[in-house]
């Protein structure tokens, strides 16, 4: 195996495919990288038996074919070190794999490819193709809300829902929701669902960009795969039940506030500074047109802010956790941001002024 390649050609998919290869492995093999030189594609994998990421690049010189698996970490190292323009010669010798570059010359020990997990794919799953922007913008819109290490496993992660011509995308913690919905074309009657882990989600987020680029996504049983020119994304699914998310969006809330977002964007980033570290409470006090938020901590401490709002009711008085409202509103994009609620006990609905694809919901806190 030989081949010649450009250091800016190869680095970008080596990182990305180091980047599900985790430190700690019960295989060596783990450890590594799988390299596949077919014709003059190159294909770099990398995987921890529950995320898989392929990425296919063209060498500049594709001298003999083969495969081989190399330390990731290493290689990735040595690629980043050599200097800008450079080219990267790369040589299967025996067990022993060779890069050179100029005047540099590493010698890496090496593992048989035979040894490297696959991922098989049945012939039962269902696919769909959509805009790569599509993906990035469900993933950035919801992620935020996931657990992280909650003894219910099926939080740690993101639910898709396939509905007829949609895509929507929910995660909770438990204490708040995050939902997005986008039109895709596909046909099919009843709703499928699948939980992609949060390592998936995360691995997922880095392959997508904001381009009309499109995506396949093949949905099975137990994998879910993206597929774009340069990408093969694959991950298993978490293997539990998603809570019944409708069940906790509130409905009929006639108590409506529409601000500007910069502006409490700001006021809830500045009565953080001064809210419990631990919970992180803060009072929203709203009357006509205005809303007070305070925030108070253990050591008497206290902020106040006020926000001129629309709001044409009664009076009303709830507490949120500060963190949770800064998180909607970093990801919400209009100039407007929509607060809908019930009364001081029941969770806020927010939305954007005027788009509707994506829903908050947020619960309260005794204060």
């Amino acid at each position: 195996m030989k081949f010649t390649v450009s250091r800016e050609t190869i680095l970008k998919p080596l990182q990305l495919v180091t980047g599900v290869v985790e430190r700690k492995q019960t295989l060596a093999v783990l450890a590594n990288v799988l390299i596949v030189l077919e014709g003059e594609q190159l294909s770099l994998t990398g995987t921890d038996l529950e995320v898989e990421i392929v990425g296919r690049i063209v060498v500049d010189q594709a001298i003999e074919q083969g495969e081989i698996t190399v330390p990731a970490k290493k290689f990735l190292d040595i690629c980043k070190a050599l200097p800008d323009g450079s080219m990267i010669e790369f040589i299967l010798d025996g067990q022993k794999v060779i890069v050179k570059s100029g005047r540099s010359r590493f010698s890496l020990s090496s593992l048989p490819s035979e040894e490297f997990p696959e991922v098989k794919q049945k012939d039962d799953d269902l696919s769909f193709i959509c805009e790569q922007k599509e993906i990035k913008r469900l993933i950035d819109r919801t992620a935020f809300a996931m657990a992280m290490q909650d003894v219910r496993y099926y939080l740690n992660g993101m639910l898709w829902e396939l509905r007829s011509d949609a895509l929507r995308m929910v995660s909770t913690d438990g204490h708040r929701l995050a939902m997005c919905t986008r039109p895709i074309n596909i046909n099919i009657t009843d709703p499928i669902q699948a939980i992609l882990p949060r390592k998936g989600v995360i691995e997922l987020s880095r392959l997508m960009n904001d381009s009309d680029e499109s995506v396949q996504i093949v949905m099975g049983s137990s994998h879910i795969r993206a597929i774009t020119e340069e990408y093969t994304f694959t991950s298993k699914l978490v293997d539990g039940k998603f809570p019944d998310y409708e069940r906790v969006l509130p409905v009929g809330g006639d108590k409506v506030i529409i601000g500007n977002r910069a502006e409490l964007k700001q006021a809830f980033a500045r009565t953080a500074i001064l809210s419990n570290e631990k919970y992180r409470g803060v009072r929203l006090l709203v009357e006509s047109n205005l809303l007070t938020i305070v925030a108070n901590n253990p050591e008497q401490e206290e902020a106040e802010e006020q926000v001129v709002v629309e709001y044409e009711n009664d009076t009303l008085e709830v507490g949120f956790n500060v963190s949770y409202l800064q998180d909607v509103a970093n990801v919400i994009t209009t100039e407007k941001i929509k607060f809908t609620l019930i009364d001081s006990n029941s969770s806020a609905r927010i939305e954007e002024g005027d788009n509707a694809d994506s829903v908050y919901v947020v619960m309260p806190m005794r204060l």
